[in-house]
Formats: C-alpha cells, structure tokens, sequence
C-alpha cells in the first residue's frame, strides 16, 4: 500500500464544517499535542504534509478543528490524490519566491483531475508587520541610511494585499510571513501578544486571509496548559474575536484615485510600501492584462513600473489627454509625447504636456521610497483625496462602502503598538462617526466637524486596531450631542 493511500481513511475523520469565506486567520501546527478550537479561538488549523500528519489529524479532529492539509508543489499532486475524496476544508499550496510560474501548471492539472477540491495558493512573501526608526535605501549607487529621528519605517502587507488582488483575484489575498527571532531573548520568548495582535489586525483590516505561524516553543507551552502562555493569547483572542465579528461578504473598498501598473512585485514594494504609509489609496493593476485606456478611466494618477507596449502606450497618452498624470518609473524609450517640449527638468524627471494632463517621466528606479512618496501624494487633488490623517505617522488606514448605501467604515492599523490619537478627514460630510476597536468594544460616539466638504473628527484612543464606522445621520444632531459611549454589546 502506498503512503497516501494508507493516510486517506484518517483525512475521513477531520471535523467537515463549512468552507471558511473571506476574511480567515488559520494557525499551522506542527507539534504533536495542541489545545483545543476554543482555547486558541481559531476554527482553522494547517497540518504540513509530513510523515507527523496522521496523529496531528487525528489530534486536531479531537480538538474540534477544521483540517487543511499543506502542500508544497512537488508533493501537490499526491495530495491533492489522497485527500479528494477526503473530509477536509482543503489543499493550502504554498508558494516559495519564483514558484509561481511552475505552479500554475502543477495547480491546472490537479484540478483538472480533482475539480471538487478546494485549493488555496499561499503567498509565503509576506513581511512580519513592523515599525522601525530607520531604513537602507539606494540613491545614486549608494547606501544610504534615512535618519532615525525622522517619520518612522513601517514594514506592512498592504503592497503584497494589493497585489495578490490584482494578479490573482480567484480568491481573497492569502499570505505568510516568518517572525524575526534573530535576537537570543526573541527566540526564548517568542512573538508577543501584540505582535500577534498586530498581524492579525493587519490582514483582517486590509480583507486578506492569513496562516499564522507559532514558533514551537509557544505551540508546546500552550497544549500543555502553561498559565503564562494560556494569559498571553488571551490577549491575541481578544482580536481574533473582534474581526471575526467583521463584515464578512466582499465589501467594496472606496474607488481609490491612484492606480499602480506594474508586473513585478520586488521592484515595486517599497514604492508602494511607502505610498501606503502616507495613506496614499491605490490600485494595484496587473500590466499583463490592463491595455485599455477605459481601465484608467476611474482614476486622477497612474504610476508606471512595468514597460508598456504599443496599445499600453496609447492608452497611457489617452488617460493624459482628458487630465490624468501619468509617472512613468525608470522607463526608457520613444513615446508620442516626447515631440512636445517638456515643461519642466530636473536631474532625475521629465514632464511633458499632454492634452489636459502631463506624463513625467522619472529616468532612474526609485532610490529613495520616501520623497517618491511624497511626491505622489503632492500630486493629487486635495478634494480627490478619500481619507486622510494627521498625527499618525504608523497608522495605515483603509475605507470601505459600509453594509447600508449610506455608510462608510474605515480600518485603522497602529503598527506603533501603543496607544494613540488619530486625527481623521473624510471627503463628504457625514453626521454620525462611531468607533471601535478590541480593547473598548462597540462603539464610541465621535463629534465630527465639517470643514470644505470633509468630516472631520478625533480617534481618541487607537492601541493597534480600530474600526470607524461613518453614515449620513443627522450633522445638527451630532454637532449638538457631546461624545460618549454607546451601550453596545463589547466585541471581543
């Protein structure tokens, strides 16, 4: 008997509930003995494919788990024929960098043979969410290191999110990370509760699944009931029970103004990383597949990483013409709006009048992730701008169309970790302002202030996480009401 077939009747006895929908955190285990769904808080649970899978199973079945299976993509298709049949959730299928190309045949054919079986890609690019006081970055050939007191480096998984939707929008974003544990105190300890805190609060802000992984030490002292470990991840539930209690169908995310064409994710993410943490909105556009100039049409900017071919090119001139701005990055070449003179030179860009925009031609990568940032945002229009802070250099923020034709609901992410108040403006005038977050539960009423057709108001307290929630309601109302705290049900 081979050894798949003699690992199939126990995937049979995996806890069958319903397929997980957007939105999901999943934990992978990988040591013998675990604590139970409700301890941990988790539904979901990743057994690598090994020869240690069979009792794992059969432990998390007993723990009331759901079951996924990984895969890498040599063994997928032995996977894939062991479990088809099989009661599990699904075949999670982890992408290594530079896999995706030969994946994609491996995963085609398995599905092809297994047309049934769920099987989620996972993106094992991500980063481990971070803010750091400094960053090493290129200018002229040369390293350089940004100061350590100006506006801090956040390390985020907005780009990778962004990304994966574009080029891959057959199922919610799924990602990875690996926690840096270089330090000899991180590798006894372990991720703290707001470290965990903080990626969770990442993933499900930006409507992204994530596989969380727990060093072993932390999964051994927590199948054994260790009182220290057991108090940290109450804190982690505390946020795993918060966005749990999120909108969970696809919530539309506000029509951003800037779209990104790009084709490779290396050479733009520290761009868009940048972008994001000036609370830059932007679309992430595939350059394979967006050749026509009506896909540029929704949007007041578009940055050009990728080289565009001929049709590309004439769209680019065509969003140019009816007012857009083109930022072509490091894009070399003969295009129709050279015959123009340009009206403005510098060392590094171009700009050249077209119709009633500009296409600025950028003749060198970015070196410098902060200024191109800035750059980017002095180039939108005040009033295209959806949402905007102040006073939160680590927050990054996303604003979605609520669960009533009328609301708005924001995310906010504190990659901080400590507690702070965030100063918010939102394009329109909306009257009722409520928030959220784990740590007080639902929801505080906020006073809003309207200033040139925008919302104004002040997060008192924002920790790590914090959900906005923004209707029409009555301005008079709520100019007159001072703030205080619903009687809601706490979340969390």
């Amino acid at each position: 008997m081979t050894p798949c077939r003699r690992f199939l009747p126990l995937l049979w006895i995996c806890v069958a509930l319903p397929l997980s929908v957007r939105g999901e955190v999943r934990v992978r285990w990988t040591v013998g003995e675990m604590p139970s769904a409700e301890t941990l808080g988790m539904s979901d649970i990743v057994i690598p494919w090994n020869e240690d899978a069979k009792s794992l199973l059969e432990t998390a079945r007993k723990q009331g788990y759901r079951c996924y299976v990984e895969s890498t993509t040599a063994s997928l298709p032995t996977v894939a024929e062991a479990v088809r049949n099989a009661a599990v959730a699904g075949v999670i299928l982890r992408l290594a960098p530079g896999e995706r190309a030969t994946a994609e045949g491996v995963l085609q054919k398995v599905q092809n043979t297994a047309p049934k079986l769920r099987i989620l890609v996972l993106d094992a690019r991500g980063k481990q969410p971070d803010m750091k006081g400094w960053l090493v970055f290129k200018r002229d050939g040369i390293l350089q290191v940004s100061s350590p007191t100006s506006q801090p480096w956040v390390d985020s998984n907005l780009p990778l999110v962004r990304f994966a939707r574009a080029f891959d929008p057959n199922q919610p974003p799924f990602y990875t990370f690996s926690w840096d544990l270089s330090d000899p105190l991180q590798q006894k300890q372990g991720p703290s509760p707001s470290d965990y805190a903080l990626a969770v609060a990442e993933a499900r802000a930006f409507h992204a699944d994530l596989l969380l992984e727990i060093p072993e030490n932390q999964q051994r002292a927590l199948a054994r009931g260790d009182a220290e470990a057991l108090k940290n991840w109450r804190q982690v539930k505390v946020y795993l029970e918060f966005y749990a209690l999120a909108r969970r169908d696809e919530a539309l995310e506000i029509a951003p103004r800037v779209a990104v064409l790009t084709g490779d994710y290396d050479s733009s993410y520290e761009a868009l990383n940048l972008m994001a943490r000036h609370n830059i909105a932007f679309r992430v556009l595939a350059a394979s597949t967006e050749r026509d100039a009506k896909n540029f049409e929704a949007f007041d900017i578009l940055v050009v990483f990728a080289n565009p071919d001929a049709t590309q090119i004439q769209a680019i001139a065509e969003f140019a013409e009816r007012g857009g701005i083109a930022v072509l990055v490091n894009l070399p070449g003969s295009y129709p709006w050279q015959t123009s003179p340009p009206a403005k030179t510098n060392a590094h860009s171009v700009s050249y009048p077209v119709g009633k925009g500009r296409v600025i031609e950028l003749g060198e990568a970015v070196s410098d992730p902060e200024t191109f940032a800035r750059d980017i945002r002095r180039l939108m229009a005040k009033q295209s701008v959806p949402v905007s802070l102040w006073n939160s250099l680590t927050t990054l923020v996303a604003a979605y169309q609520g669960e009533k034709t009328d609301e708005t609901v924001i995310e906010l992410v504190n990659y901080a970790q400590e507690l702070l108040q965030v100063q918010v403006q939102v394009k329109g005038e909306l009257g009722s302002v409520r928030f959220a977050s784990p740590e007080r539960g639902c929801c505080e009423v906020l006073t809003p202030s309207y200033r040139d057709g925008f919302t104004e108001f002040v997060v008192p307290d924002l920790t790590i996480g914090g959900r906005v929630i923004l209707s029409l309601g009555s301005k008079a109302l709520q100019q007159a009401r001072p703030r205080k705290t619903e009687q809601c049900k706490r979340r969390g």
